[in-house]
């Protein structure tokens, strides 16, 4: 199972990033953990100082924008 975390205060932006992971794994079918992660502390952990951010399995793959979900499908696969 992959681990998506979307990493964002709950802006607009960070909002519509969760609703594109979510589209992207309901189009792969695959199993996938979705995490909103909203507390800063726990946002600098990754190392990431703009928002929104998307990681897959750990790893920050977009910080500051917002992929459509057919990008997310290709850092998903």
């Amino acid at each position: 199972m992959k681990k998506i975390q979307i990493l964002g205060a709950g802006c607009p932006k960070c909002k519509k990033l969760a609703e594109n992971a979510e589209t992207a794994a309901k189009d792969l079918g695959g199993e996938f953990e979705i995490e909103k992660v909203t507390q800063i502390n726990e946002i600098t952990k990754f190392g990431v100082m703009m928002t929104p951010a998307l990681v897959i399995d750990g790893h920050v793959k977009t910080v500051g924008k917002v992929p459509s979900s057919e990008e997310i499908i290709k850092l998903l696969l």
